[in-house]
């Protein structure tokens, strides 16, 4: 089993910036793909970014050039920074692991934008 924390959620005028953490624990022998989604109040749950096991990484067009994501192998942590924020920005964000043959998603971190 693997355990996913997420933290550095908060309230932040629009504009401002927050960056988001998620760690991994447990029985980890290789994490694949690290993933944040978000989930608005009334919407549907939505990727913001992922990063591959090579480190590539994938931006949902609305966070482009806004967020930066990042992770680091070796402390089994991935890291979303972002600026610029928008009210559009608010949501529950949740992080997601896969490892071979299973997905792990953590109980997510609120970020509430005022505007």
């Amino acid at each position: 089993q693997v355990q996913l924390v997420e933290s550095g959620g908060g309230l932040v005028q629009a504009g401002g910036s927050l960056s988001l953490t998620c760690v991994a624990s447990g029985s980890i022998v290789r994490i694949n793909s690290m993933t944040w989604y978000r989930q608005a109040p009334g919407k549907q749950r939505e990727l913001v970014a992922r990063v591959s096991g090579d480190g590539n990484t994938v931006y949902s067009e609305s966070v482009k050039g806004r967020f930066s994501l990042s992770r680091d192998n070796a402390k089994n942590t991935m890291y979303l920074q972002m600026s610029s924020l928008e009210a559009e920005d608010t949501g529950i964000y949740y992080c997601k692991v896969t490892t071979i043959g299973s997905a792990y998603w953590g109980k997510g971190t609120q970020v509430t934008v005022s505007s």
